[in-house]
């Protein structure tokens, strides 16, 4: 395992690279000595986030790979098809993925993910438009869905505390 500190304007970002992949992506609050990527994939991963925080990306081409269970894995491939800039809640990612039933082992899902920005469990909000549940904090996620809805030119999103 290989691993990078970024700074972003959201706080430090690890990177974590396993094998041929990247296989964490989280925001720290500490401070970490910042060194050039020691690796082609993760200066690979570094460029893509730049330019996500830049604006000028809105997917990711990077080879990702987390350890998860079956279960987690298929709820994290759903949040891959939460398009950029726009948000969907826990039932509807339930009711997407034929599990109306699975809210709640969703969210719990959604908060084991560790492919943070890159596997956008930040655009999965409540029912009633509040923003629950962000391992990162809630003002981060607030800031990640305004960043996208700032480029993506739609103004102010709904979000309620």
């Amino acid at each position: 395992m290989t691993v990078a500190y970024y700074r972003t304007p959201i706080g430090i970002v690890r990177i974590t690279q396993t094998d041929e992949f990247i296989s964490g992506i989280s925001i720290r609050d500490e401070e970490y000595e910042i060194e050039p990527a020691c690796t082609p994939l993760l200066q690979m991963a570094i460029d893509q986030l730049q330019e996500y925080f830049d604006g000028t990306r809105k997917t990711f081409d990077f080879p990702i790979r987390q350890p998860g269970t079956d279960f987690q894995q298929q709820v994290w491939e759903s949040l891959l098809t939460i398009e950029y800039g726009t948000t969907t809640t826990y039932l509807q990612q339930s009711q997407q993925m034929n599990n109306p039933l699975a809210i709640r082992a969703i969210a719990a899902a959604n908060g084991k993910n560790n492919l943070w920005v890159v596997v956008p469990c930040h655009r999965v909000i409540g029912s009633d438009g509040s923003l629950t549940g962000y391992a990162g904090g809630l003002w981060r996620k607030q800031w990640l869905l305004q960043h996208e809805a700032n480029v993506m030119g739609v103004g102010q999103t709904r979000l309620n505390f």
